[in-house]
């Protein structure tokens, strides 16, 4: 059985829902994975009687779900919260705007998130978790061990009394590692799941385009946590070979600017080894959803998220189930 193709709806959370099934049905894909903010899907809104509202919705157009995505509550979790939150946050998490208070109604919402994800019928709940530590990144001035090694233990006391919660649910969280996140590489990704003690809960959304581009071994990181990809996006990225005006840190500048070292890129059109990432799928047993994540701000996006459905169906493949040069032995 091939992989199911989804599509992230959160690039498209400017369409009502409703027109984005007829699109995504037409563009060729098996599912949709909801994103927690337009009118896709609402955690405050989202009793029994919602849920199955939004399930029959996508059956009308013969399309399945397997996760939804809550990224922009997820951060505020252990962010270092500032004005820039309250443009992505629902205002009743937002509220007063006080820090501590942002973070402890974002911790509640995405529990209340997992309870939905129930509801619909769901495993998964991707998301971000934001960081106490990514200010740190450049140890300029001199950042300490223990400075570190505090931050992650900020994390932990502020995600696993909702991991637990997730536990007593029986739904996985799902981490989209990434720049601004806890983890951000394998290093960190590793040390992420050392502060929660190994908790069986918590995993990742494996999306190699944010890996790539900063030098990440995003192939051998499926082989390294091949037991905790709970999720997968598909989204390809473009970088320089040579020196370019902007580097990796992105100079202020926005997605599409011709100057950078960098940019997401349509599926097929960037630089990342799909085939590989395929193979290793295939090696570490993973059979969910192959979901793409539509970023180009150089091509026009339903051309794209058309073509990129085309593209994932193309690549996937199952394993083999023989040994090819079995034929030769001897019976």
């Amino acid at each position: 059985m091939p992989r199911p193709v989804t599509l992230f709806t959160g690039q498209w959370a400017d369409l009502p829902l409703k027109i984005l099934c007829e699109k995504a049905k037409s563009f060729g894909y098996d599912g949709l994975e909801l994103a927690c903010w337009g009118d896709h899907f609402e955690v405050d809104k989202a009793d029994q009687n919602y849920c199955d509202e939004k399930v029959e919705l996508l059956k009308s157009y013969d399309l399945k779900l397997f996760s939804i995505s809550n990224h922009l509550v997820g951060q505020a979790v252990s962010d270092n919260i500032d004005e820039r939150h309250k443009s992505i946050l629902p205002d009743y998490v937002w509220g007063n705007g006080l820090p501590e208070d942002v973070q402890k109604r974002a911790a509640d919402e995405m529990v209340k998130t997992a309870e939905a994800a129930k509801r619909l019928g769901v495993k998964v709940v991707n998301g971000f978790t934001g960081s106490p530590i990514w200010h740190l990144l450049y140890s300029f001035p001199p950042v300490t061990p223990e400075m570190i090694e505090r931050g992650y233990e900020k994390f932990a006391a502020q995600w696993l009394p909702i991991i637990n919660e997730y536990e007593k649910l029986d739904i996985k969280f799902a981490l989209e590692v990434h720049p601004t996140e806890i983890a951000f590489d394998i290093a960190t990704a590793g040390r992420t799941i050392q502060a929660l003690g190994n908790h069986p809960n918590f995993g990742f959304n494996y999306d190699p385009s944010h890996l790539a581009y900063q030098g990440v071994d995003y192939v051998q990181f499926l082989y390294r946590f091949a037991d905790r990809i709970f999720h997968v996006h598909k989204k390809d990225v473009w970088w320089s070979d040579v020196p370019t005006e902007v580097g990796i840190f992105g100079g202020h500048t926005e997605f599409g600017d011709r100057r950078r070292a960098w940019d997401f890129r349509s599926l097929g059109r960037g630089k990342v080894n799909f085939e590989e990432i395929i193979r290793a799928l295939n090696r570490i047993n993973y059979n969910g959803p192959l979901s793409v994540e539509w970023e180009d701000s150089g091509m026009d996006r339903e051309f794209g998220a058309k073509e990129a459905c085309d593209f994932v169906k193309r690549i996937d493949f199952p394993p083999s189930e023989i040994r090819f040069d079995s034929a030769f032995e001897d019976n």
